[in-house]
């Protein structure tokens, strides 16, 4: 029975690693016909509750912000030939790339990973290896190799 990939979702923080896995989503995308979400979430601030409505314009920009980048990533070649839905949420990055995978019930989620190691990844965790631990479907993982 062939492979049916009607929606990818590709989360991104704009990165370089980012980038490079929006290539692969697109190259699915492109080959199987199928629908590309795009993703960024803001991540939420630990704030004290007397701080939040105070950070509310802080999160309007970052939002903006992302709103106007997620836009300008996919090369114009590509936007006549697969259909792409850019969102912006706010939250926790790895639950809110669960639940978009659930909401736009992805067939595959396509995602960078730093390759972050010892300290860097105790104190940041990993989004990938906590999106590949829950995602209700398969997980492409994209690692920017640095040659040098």
């Amino acid at each position: 029975m062939p492979i049916k990939i009607e929606r990818i979702l590709l989360p991104t923080d704009f990165s370089d690693c980012a980038k490079h896995a929006l290539m692969y989503a697109l190259s699915f995308a492109t080959e199987y016909d199928a629908r590309l979400v795009i993703l960024h979430v803001v991540p939420q601030l630990n704030l004290p509750p007397e701080l939040e409505t105070s950070a509310a314009p802080l999160y309007e920009d970052m939002e903006k912000n992302a709103r106007e980048k997620i836009s300008r990533l996919v090369p114009k070649r590509f936007l006549e030939k697969i259909k792409v839905e850019n969102v912006v949420v706010r939250g926790v990055p790895f639950l809110e790339i669960i639940k978009a995978a659930k909401k736009y019930k992805a067939d595959l989620i396509t995602i960078a990973t730093h390759g972050r190691t010892g300290l860097q990844h105790a104190i940041f965790g990993s989004v990938a290896e906590n999106v590949v631990r829950q995602a209700p479907c398969p997980v492409f993982i994209v690692r920017q190799l640095e040659y040098g």
